[in-house]
């Protein structure tokens, strides 16, 4: 097909897109303007982003286009949550909406009941779903769009290129600013960004936008990338689609190659309301018309901006369509991300006894590697953290940034890839937003079961300088009562070897492990295989046989360490029966309705012993274990964790602050017996 084929194809699409876009936000009946458009046809309270959809829509129409022709898949992402309005009219066009919610049929009755349902959408919502094409990234974490397309494009092929859309104010955000440069600890990674220069964020000038042609091109230069410019309608649909096969075929080449788009904001919609500028505003990020259906000026607005698409050229009476936009629509492919080999089956868990931190990680990693389509991220830290022989494989990438790796990850999740992320604990909350709208992408309606995204958190601050400690990314997933969530507490490095080789190979997980990387005791294996199908067990050689007075509930391998060092004082100096349980998953610990590993109080009370107070020692927050524990245990209980100290202080005296010590779990345990003696006596 030549490129002016190509372009009258993008123009019907462009139009019957944009038109929908703008329909569904402000329409409620009279759908296909079949009859002059009264105050009754529109919504009393339009809602939705306007002024993104003319510049989403051209380069969606285009990608598609060029996708179609065959040979090399393109993937879309939109970057910006807004853009979902474009992409739900796509979605209708194309049929993958109807395919998600069958009342949204390709026809003026399943049109009407899009635009009656929009903001709503029937439970999909009105930003980017992952129930439609282009929607494998979320969009509400502005920024991470082009570090997520980095990742799955690791996994993709050498026939798929990943196309990132992104807004110029997402290029403001350090996400996006870092992933420009992340991309050379990546070569050859088939990416093309299309950069949508609309000139605003939602309320002000964008910033890129604002650099002249001669700096836009230093700027992306400077950065590694070549760079091709559009402008947005002058330049045509014939030089834009040209312009788009090149950048392609360069970045098949090996090229790192960017497209900036420039659309002004809000172009084909209205120039000006009420007397004020709109087009080329910040007023056109939302509908301009929001008082359609009681102003007659902006209703007549309404109808000369909707006709303006010549819907009659697009559709039929019926609302199927026409001729022309139905062959346009047969020319196009909408590619995914997902895996293109089947997901790896569970293997024999590690039952190897690793000598140290380091060997149970290496040789697990190593094992998962040699098996493909396994890669490990790390913020420049493998060598710090006893991992140097991690640090040179092909399958590895190291990046000074947090929130970059772990969009590349969410990537390279999203294409098939398995993978973990190696970290300090405290640095990890850089990659809570990220998380969090990850965890939201994978509850929406339409999200398919990904590999899990697996996070090693070592080097926390209990061995660190004051700096240095900050366990609060446990803390905040814990608040969120995800079920998809497992905090995971080896106890030394035979469970640590046996926790990564399970995490490796599951499937729509967020499991966080904890780990130290310094010589801790190790632990007698005989309760492992217990620890990592329950996630919780009593330790024997720690434990009197007798029904326990206290219960000294242990997460993690410093908690272990310090335990089995207190244990022979609170004996002698408490004479009381100790059982000593550990708890190798954290969520164990909640309530079984909201966690699927939760303890039942049968369960619990078997484990902890029907009447024992509780001393919970912890790597983390005590909040973390409180919003766990809630009021589920009616018995004395105290947690043991990390404390802030008032400034730079000994690693010894860190502990002895927070009470991680022997002297702290004896003073610990003598307080809750008194308190259960308390008890006792009402």
């Amino acid at each position: 097909m030549t490129n002016h084929a190509h372009a009258q194809n993008a123009d019907l699409l462009w139009r019957a897109h944009t038109y929908v876009a703008a329909a569904q936000i402000h329409l409620q009946d009279n759908v296909l303007l079949s009859r002059p458009l009264s105050p009754g046809d529109v919504k009393a309270r339009p809602a939705g982003h306007w002024g993104t959809v003319p510049g989403t829509a051209w380069a969606l129409s285009h990608i598609a286009l060029l996708s179609g022709t065959g040979g090399t898949e393109l993937v879309p992402l939109l970057g910006a949550g807004h853009a979902g309005v474009a992409q739900i009219a796509a979605g209708w066009l194309t049929g993958h909406l109807a395919t998600a919610r069958p009342q949204f049929t390709r026809d003026e009755q399943g049109l009407v009941n899009l635009c009656r349902s929009f903001p709503e959408v029937a439970g999909l919502g009105s930003e980017v779903t992952p129930a439609l094409p282009a929607g494998d990234f979320l969009g509400g974490r502005l920024g991470g769009c082009l570090p997520f397309a980095q990742g799955a494009a690791l996994a993709a092929g050498p026939d798929r290129v990943v196309m990132p859309v992104l807004g110029d104010g997402e290029c403001e955000t350090p996400t996006t600013a870092a992933a420009w440069l992340a991309a050379h600890a990546l070569p050859g990674t088939p990416v093309l960004p299309v950069v949508h220069l609309n000139g605003f964020r939602m309320g002000a000038p964008s910033l890129l936008a604002g650099l002249d042609e001669r700096a836009l091109t230093a700027y992306a230069a400077g950065l590694g990338w070549s760079s091709r410019t559009v402008t947005v309608p002058d330049d045509g649909h014939e030089a834009f689609h040209a312009e788009l096969a090149r950048a392609v075929a360069d970045t098949l080449a090996g090229r790192r190659t960017v497209l900036f788009v420039r659309c002004v904001k809000g172009w084909s919609g209205p120039a000006a309301v009420n007397g004020q500028q709109v087009l080329g505003t910040a007023r056109a990020h939302k509908t301009p018309l929001t008082r359609a259906a009681s102003d007659s000026a902006q209703t007549h607005a309404l109808e000369e901006w909707l006709s303006s698409y010549r819907p009659e050229e697009l559709f039929t009476e019926a609302g199927h369509p026409g001729p022309g936009l139905a062959a346009a629509l047969a020319g196009t492919a909408w590619p995914r991300l997902g895996a293109r080999r089947p997901a790896p089956a569970p293997r024999p868990t590690a039952w190897q006894q690793p000598v140290s931190f380091a060997d149970a990680v290496a040789t697990v990693v190593r094992s998962h590697a040699r098996a493909g389509d396994f890669r490990v991220f790390s913020p420049d830290e493998l060598a710090s953290n006893r991992l140097s022989e991690l640090a040179g494989p092909a399958w590895t990438t190291e990046v000074l940034a947090e929130e970059v790796l772990g969009e590349q990850l969410a990537g390279f999740n999203a294409a098939g890839g398995r993978g973990v992320l190696i970290s300090y604990e405290a640095f990890a909350p850089l990659l809570a937003t990220g998380i969090v709208s990850l965890l939201k992408q994978q509850r929406m309606p339409g999200a398919v079961p990904r590999p899990s995204f697996n996070l090693l958190l070592t080097s926390y601050g209990w061995h660190n300088t004051y700096t240095h400690g900050d366990p609060s990314l446990t803390t905040t997933l814990l608040a969120l009562e995800d079920p998809a969530i497992r905090v995971l507490t080896p106890a030394d490095p035979a469970r640590l070897a046996a926790v990564l080789d399970d995490a490796f190979t599951s499937t729509g997980q967020l499991n966080v492990i904890v780990a130290g990387k310094h010589p801790l005791p190790a632990v007698p294996a005989d309760t492992l295989r217990q620890e990592l199908d329950r996630g919780v067990a009593v330790w024997p050689h720690l434990s009197d046989l007798q029904p326990p007075v206290l219960t000294v509930v242990v997460c993690g391998d410093l908690p272990a360490a310090v335990t089995a060092e207190a244990l022979p004082r609170i004996r002698t100096e408490l004479g009381v029966a100790v059982r000593v349980v550990s708890v190798l998953d954290l969520t164990v610990l909640g309530d079984p309705a909201v966690w699927p590993a939760g303890l039942p109080a049968g369960e619990a009370d078997a484990l902890f012993g029907e009447d024992a107070a509780l001393l919970v020692v912890t790597l983390g927050h005590p909040a973390a274990i409180w919003s766990l524990l809630k009021a589920r245990y009616p018995r004395p209980v105290e947690v043991i964790g990390w404390r802030e100290s008032e400034g730079p202080r000994t690693q010894q005296d860190i502990a002895a602050a927070a009470g991680m010590t022997a002297e702290g779990l004896l003073a610990a345990a003598g307080r809750l017996l008194k308190a259960r003696s308390r008890c006792d006596t009402w």
